[in-house]
């Protein structure tokens, strides 16, 4: 969409800017994203994770019978408990803090002041445009300012921000800030390259495409700090 027609398609409401139908529509095939944080609103956790199962079951049960879907059939009649229980607890778990992993740092004992990388380091993520499944494969990288941090944190950083309705630039920029955020230091860096299924199974169907977003911050945005990360990529590291 041309500059011009985003203007057309923007209304003033008070001082807020809305968006017509139209533009909101264009935003979600061109995977925008309108913010670093997950839009969420402040009554988010009012309720418990049982009481939102229960809702969202009945919810769905409703869209399964407004499609025609036969609830009475063995097999789809336990599919809004299920999907449910898979959204609360599953798929979307990453939108609770109480699920946000504890980050145990060690003091760098063994002096090892070069980057770190741990690469592919898969996941599953959920496109919140359409709610189809995102997958692919994160590379973090930092250089220690005199702390580390347990390997395993790292997939688990990458689960509990991936395990959510998202954007890929956002959530790159997640990872890398909340990695900042415990590590004390701006050196770090990410390069996520994954598949998105809205793209895929959807609108124009290309299953051989994927999308690949970076960040770099600190001595990573040094032209030779960032080569010696990518040439890290390269190297063949299966076992």
């Amino acid at each position: 969409m041309k500059q011009s027609e985003i203007l057309s398609n923007i209304r003033l409401k008070g001082d807020k800017i809305e968006f017509t139908e139209e533009m909101i529509e264009d935003m979600g095939d061109s995977h925008i994203s309108t913010s670093i944080d997950t839009p969420m609103v402040e009554t988010a956790f009012d309720k418990t994770d049982e009481e939102k199962m229960l809702l969202i079951q009945e919810h769905f049960k409703a869209i399964m019978e407004t499609m025609g879907l036969d609830l009475s059939d063995d097999s789809l009649k336990g599919t809004p408990k299920r999907v449910a229980k898979m959204f609360i607890k599953e798929i979307f778990s990453g939108l609770n803090p109480a699920n946000k992993p504890s980050i145990a740092l060690f003091e760098n004992k063994y002096k090892y002041n070069e980057m770190l990388v741990e690469k592919n380091i898969s996941f599953y993520s959920n496109c919140e445009h359409h709610f189809v499944p995102i997958i692919g494969k994160a590379h973090l990288a930092y250089i220690s300012n005199g702390k580390v941090i347990g390997l395993s944190k790292l997939n688990r950083l990458v689960e509990f921000f991936a395990k959510r309705p998202q954007v890929q630039e956002r959530l790159t920029v997640q990872i890398a800030k909340e990695l900042q955020t415990a590590l004390g230091t701006e050196d770090v860096a990410i390069v996520i390259d994954a598949k998105h299924l809205c793209v895929a199974s959807r609108g124009v169907e290309d299953d051989t495409s994927s999308t690949i977003t970076a960040f770099y911050g600190g001595k990573f945005k040094e032209e030779k700090r960032k080569e010696e990360f990518l040439r890290y990529l390269e190297l063949k590291t299966e076992f």
